[in-house]
């Protein structure tokens, strides 16, 4: 296959895979709804209510404070325009997306953060009581998490001497041996802690709560409506995606196309949303079962996080 055809191939997988993460993250919600739901004995809205709400939440007039400026509605588009940039350039149905040379795990991260940073400015720039103590709060789990995340990151390149996600993704195809090491284990036990505290889950926060007293991301959110509003959960949804889908091709990469091809791109789609979804399904369980942790508790379970992914580089280190 030329050059040229690679190229092309490359970026219609960075497109589709844009497309599935913008329908798929939503989806993931309502699916992880419909498990609480039925799980709690409750009929449950269908899977696909949160593309409905969505669609309400677009065709609304866009209202905005009187005392913010532009970084208010900026915040959603910063959020939404991240996201799309690591779901085209993240090895999620092919080890082979656009860009994929330049697909450094760390650079990623920071990336997702800055959808983060732009949501409590926006936060902020309202002037809100809430939004102020919503944006603390995230910022003060953000770093917490984040050291731990890029410790896990740097004991998974130890063993791989890259940090180059789709070359991580790889590397479990080809040696099998590495998914079951201390290091890889131990390093996605604190990706998953990450996973939870970034995306606002259970133990860390309680996304269907508006008690102003245990509110985190509902907090900065709470002065957005319509479109903006909408944009912000898409965003949040395909962020949850990203986050889940990265996790389930690091620790089982089976299905994930290794070379060029539309059927084998096809088959990673797919073995994709599969996987995605068993996973979703397995947080809104373990969501059922689990209490909200109180503020000064947080601290324990993200240094509990960080240990782990220290621990990992130790067994990197070591095993070399």
């Amino acid at each position: 296959m030329s050059t040229l055809a690679h190229v092309i191939s490359a970026v219609v997988a960075g497109v589709v895979q844009v497309g599935v993460v913008c329908v798929g993250g939503p989806l993931l919600l309502g699916l992880m709804r419909k498990v609480r739901s039925r799980l709690e004995g409750r009929t449950g809205a269908p899977v696909h209510q949160p593309l409905l709400d969505l669609r309400k939440l677009f065709a609304k007039q866009r209202v905005s404070p009187e005392q913010s400026s532009w970084i208010f509605p900026a915040g959603p588009v910063v959020l939404v325009a991240t996201a799309v940039a690591v779901a085209a350039i993240s090895p999620l149905a092919t080890t082979h997306p656009p860009l994929g040379q330049s697909s450094d795990f760390f650079a990623i991260v920071f990336v997702l953060l800055l959808g983060s940073v732009f949501i409590a400015l926006g936060a902020l720039d309202t002037g809100a009581p809430f939004g102020g103590m919503g944006s603390s709060r995230a910022m003060t789990i953000g770093a917490l998490a984040e050291p731990a995340l890029l410790v896990a990151i740097l004991a998974m390149s130890i063993p791989a001497h890259t940090s180059n996600l789709p070359a991580l993704v790889r590397l479990g195809l080809v040696h099998p041996a590495v998914l079951v090491s201390p290091t890889r284990i131990l390093a996605l036990g604190s990706f998953l802690v990450v996973i939870l505290a970034e995306s606002g889950r259970l133990p860390v926060d309680n996304p269907n709560t508006h008690l102003e007293l245990t509110m985190i991301h509902e907090a900065m959110v709470l002065e957005y409506a319509g479109p903006d509003l909408g944009l912000t959960i898409l965003g949040e949804s395909m962020r949850l995606m990203l986050l889940l889908g990265l996790l389930v091709n690091l620790l089982i990469p089976w299905g994930v196309a290794n070379r060029p091809g539309a059927l084998l791109f096809g088959v990673g789609i797919v073995v994709l949303a599969a996987k995605v979804a068993v996973a979703g399904a397995a947080i809104a369980v373990f969501e059922v079962f689990t209490a909200k942790l109180r503020l000064f508790r947080l601290p324990e379970l993200l240094a509990g996080g960080f240990i782990l992914a220290v621990l990992g580089v130790v067994t990197a280190v070591v095993s070399r």
